[in-house]
């Protein structure tokens, strides 16, 4: 299957494609690697379990998206599966005696909801402990082993399914939506019960003795609240009552007890403008004042955990690497010198009083996998989940500082083309989503930006973590406040003009692309910028800021982190912002990708573009909709299907012919029969 992938793929490149990917990644292995999504520590340090994502094979497997099985690994790098097979594992946690592992999935076909599992560590079947009403969220094993709360929905209104088969299928926009509530469930007896709170939950945790547990609450279910209004409320784990509120404000992080059970430590806010929850407080479980631990800290906190009583281990994305440092609740945290160097740890997990921690990490070389952190030593890797990578060539990548036209530093990474001395070469600039987002230096290459098959193509590939981004501290992630499109969108023509100026590109051979607010960037580069851009590819993109607001599910996130205005007090300012207004002058041939489900930027943003650009111009433009898809593709099928599409139409504009656009088949069926075959 491999083989035939390879070839299939090497026909829709350039004629010496073949020759010159077979070192560097093809699309079908970007498209097939495999990722470690979370990890948990055992009470006693000794064991970690991972959750992997494993892709379906295209033309094979059924469509979905990708398989998650449950694996453990020792310290010294013995991994084992667990739980395996054609399922999604979507919550997953150590029993309290460490003897055991709890997980959620739905491993009955037939099943309407998912449901509580555990299997034990000396091997043998999954059982089956509780199923629920409806879908479980989340699970938290009590310290106690005892209980287990978990947070759900009640169960669905009577007769839905009957109805929805007789036809009676209305819903009722954002009213309908169920609340997420705190149950307990006792163990040995298998019952549960909900917690009367005043909102929607999410996020939970225990305290040390479960007596107490803090949860997040948002005053509604609507995707808007949960993003901007949760607070953390401290509640009575026997009688489930409120004892008070923590008063967190905006965005909303991890938060942990700590182990004498007297504080709660959370990354959170500034205020209800800071665009990403990124500095680390510390308030008393019974109210007050809440206290900075590591204030005007130039990056963003992502997590922590809890060493002692008085000290905190803390994680911090900060320009493209990241940080792990200790700070003492006692006293004021310094960050000290920012890193130059070192993997990317996307996550920890560890229990106080533990010398060691979970970490999940990636690098150039790898996607995110299993590393062991101890306290005095180096990171240490256990899992490898990609043996081909070690077959295959790596990229060269590094950071790149530039100036904005108007004097500010930026940062980019930058992947160079496979063969160093060659000068001129066509480039791709990728542009993140948020704008509260950034690229780390890590593992470049997904189904939508395959860095490693565009090296080996001839390709530099650029990220640029423009203004507005997260890595930087709060200032700079407000810098693109209330300016949507120009000085963001600037930045990103200045490190093209940057990388033009060193002779590392051709000026008239560079592409775009991007997803969500990356997408909105692609959609304005091909109109308002259209004379910088040969080519663009625009994901989930947002095409017309006015509309935008009445079709999207988080207005009050973009007006307090974004647009700081709202359309209606200044309709031309919203719309001049738009790509839609300057459709017109379009000359970028532009491919526009969507989900026909997605929630966040409507289709019909993109479908907007597409009919303004082609009723105007003669410039290529095509759309794509991907059916059931929501805002990013989650099934296989459809990321091969776009990893193809993407590469094609760049290739087509920045190394081929140009002109009309390629066919629009891409061969799918001739793929199919072929694996058939096979």
């Amino acid at each position: 299957m491999r083989r035939i992938f390879i070839v299939l793929v090497a026909m829709l490149l350039s004629p010496g494609a073949l020759f010159a990917a077979q070192p560097a990644l093809s699309l079908e292995e970007i498209v097939a690697l495999q990722r470690v999504t979370a990890v948990r520590m055992s009470p006693d340090g000794h064991l970690i379990a991972y959750l992997k994502s494993v892709p379906r094979t295209p033309y094979v497997d059924a469509d979905g998206p990708a398989h998650v099985e449950l694996h453990v690994v020792d310290r010294a790098g013995m991994s084992r599966p667990y739980v395996t097979g054609p399922f999604a594992i979507s919550s997953f946690a150590f029993s309290a005696d460490g003897q055991q592992l709890f997980f959620v999935a739905q491993r009955n076909p037939d099943a309407l909801f998912n449901a509580l599992y555990r299997i034990s560590l000396s091997g043998g079947e999954a059982e089956e402990v509780f199923s629920h009403v409806n879908n479980i969220a989340a699970i938290y094993p009590s310290p106690d082993g005892n209980t287990l709360a978990f947070v759900a929905p009640d169960a669905p209104p009577a007769k839905t399914v009957e109805l929805e088969e007789k036809g009676f299928k209305a819903l009722v926009y954002e009213e309908a939506l169920p609340v997420s509530r705190v149950w307990m469930l006792d163990l040995e007896s298998g019952s549960a019960k909900a917690h009367e709170l005043p909102g929607n939950a999410s996020t939970f945790t225990w305290n040390r003795d479960g007596s107490r547990y803090a949860v997040a609450l948002a005053p509604t279910p609507l995707v808007d609240d949960v993003f901007t209004s949760r607070d953390i409320h401290i509640v009575n784990a026997k009688s489930g009552r409120v004892r008070n509120a923590v008063g967190s404000v905006g965005k909303l992080g991890h938060f942990a007890f700590s182990p004498d059970g007297e504080h709660i430590a959370y990354v959170g806010s500034v205020d209800i403008h800071d665009p990403k929850d990124g500095r680390l407080y510390l308030s008393s479980v019974s109210g007050g004042e809440r206290r900075e631990l590591v204030p005007n800290y130039m990056g963003h906190i992502n997590g922590f955990t809890w060493v002692d009583d008085r000290r905190i281990r803390w994680l911090g994305d900060r320009s493209v690497w990241t940080e792990v440092n200790v700070v003492d609740i006692a006293a004021v945290g310094e960050a000290g010198p920012a890193p130059t160097s070192g993997p990317i740890i996307r996550a920890l997990h560890a229990h106080p009083g533990l010398t060691v921690a979970a970490a999940l990490v990636e690098s150039p070389e790898h996607p995110p996998e299993v590393y062991l952190l101890e306290d005095g030593e180096p990171l240490k890797r256990l899992t490898v989940s990609n043996p081909v990578l070690e077959e295959r060539a790596t990229v060269r990548q590094e950071l790149v500082r530039y100036r904005a036209r108007d004097g500010v530093e930026l940062e980019a990474i930058v992947v160079y083309p496979e063969k160093k001395e060659r000068r001129g070469n066509p480039a791709v600039l990728v542009v993140h989503g948020g704008p509260e987002a950034h690229f780390a230096n890590g593992f470049m290459s997904a189904y939508s930006r395959p860095a490693h098959t565009l090296a080996a193509e001839g390709y530099l590939v650029a990220y640029p973590n423009y203004r507005g981004g997260t890595g930087r501290g709060v200032e700079f992630s407000k810098m693109g406040q209330n300016d949507y499109a120009e000085e963001e969108f600037n930045d990103i023509v200045d490190l093209k003009r940057h990388l033009v100026d060193a002779g590392l590109i051709d000026a008239d051979r560079v592409g775009i692309t991007g997803g969500s607010y990356g997408g909105y960037a692609s959609m304005w580069s091909a109109s308002a910028l259209t004379e910088e851009y040969a080519a663009a590819v625009a994901f989930v993109g947002i095409s017309n800021q006015v509309s935008k607001f009445g079709t999207g599910d988080i207005p009050f996130e973009m007006y307090n982190v974004h647009s700081r205005v709202w359309p209606w007090d200044d309709w031309m300012w919203m719309l001049r912002r738009s790509p839609v207004y300057h459709a017109g002058k379009t000359r970028t041939p532009l491919l526009l990708l969507h989900g026909d489900a997605d929630p966040r930027v409507h289709p019909a943003q993109s479908l907007e573009m597409y009919r303004f650009v082609k009723v105007q111009t003669d410039t290529p433009v095509r759309l794509v909709f991907y059916p059931g898809e929501g805002h990013g593709n989650r099934n296989t099928a459809a990321q091969y299907d776009y990893a193809l599409r993407f590469t094609r139409w760049m290739n087509h504009y920045l190394k081929g012919p140009g002109g009309e656009p390629p066919p629009y088949e891409l061969g799918h069926a001739e793929r199919l029969e072929a694996a058939s075959a096979d």
